[in-house]
């Protein structure tokens, strides 16, 4: 698995080459710096620990004082491991968004997707409500309607689909395609959305 750790820093739209106007998030990449490198002798697997972003040395924790100190570099926000992951990487190495990405690869993108509070089961779980506004009906159009049985079991089941927390999970959208690079800005442009608000982490797979 090839990838890097980015931030989203929001959309914009540029024209591809048939002149269409194509809507693209956009992702610094900063480069990523190795922290730790895992093999199957000493771990059992093959892996690469990547990290991005700058922290503050407040609020990192001592142990991980220490892990960045192994790794000659400065504390760092996000921290990702990456197994398998392709040519030889050693402690330190910093990996730049060109080697590992070009224009027109198909990727995946994993973050957190924005928190939505508490919603109603339309907006949850685009239920279309009871019906319409008659035969007697009041402020049905986004009710749930039934939820279970009567007399048995005289509960409702597990797992039914309820009003609730939204957002805020992990979600992974596959197969975006890297229209632009800037290198030089360490920017990435990917056609579509990604998942996640403006500022934060998200990791980008091969």
């Amino acid at each position: 698995m090839n990838g890097l750790i980015g931030r989203k820093i929001g959309m914009t739209s540029i024209f591809d080459a048939s002149g269409k106007n194509v809507a693209c998030t956009v992702i610094e990449a900063t480069p990523n710096i190795v922290t730790q490198v895992k093999t199957i002798e000493t771990d059992g697997y093959d892996a690469v620990q990547l990290s991005c972003g700058e922290a503050k040395e407040k609020n990192v924790t001592k142990p991980l004082q220490g892990h960045f100190k192994n790794a000659d570099t400065t504390p760092k926000i996000k921290v990702v491991e990456f197994r398998n992951y392709p040519g030889s990487k050693t402690l330190g190495d910093a990996v730049d968004l060109v080697e590992v990405f070009s224009e027109g690869d198909k990727v995946s993108a994993i973050g957190t997707s924005k928190g939505k509070g508490f919603q109603g089961v339309v907006k949850r779980h685009k239920f279309s409500g009871v019906g319409q506004a008659t035969h007697g009906q009041h402020n049905r159009l986004r009710a749930p309607g039934s939820v279970g049985a009567s007399a048995w079991p005289s509960r409702v089941f597990k797992g039914v689909r309820m009003a609730g927390r939204m957002g805020g999970d992990r979600v992974k959208t596959k197969n975006l395609k890297i229209v632009k690079l800037l290198p030089e800005r360490n920017l990435i442009l990917i056609q579509g959305s990604v998942p996640g608000c403006k500022g934060s982490y998200v990791i980008i797979e091969k």
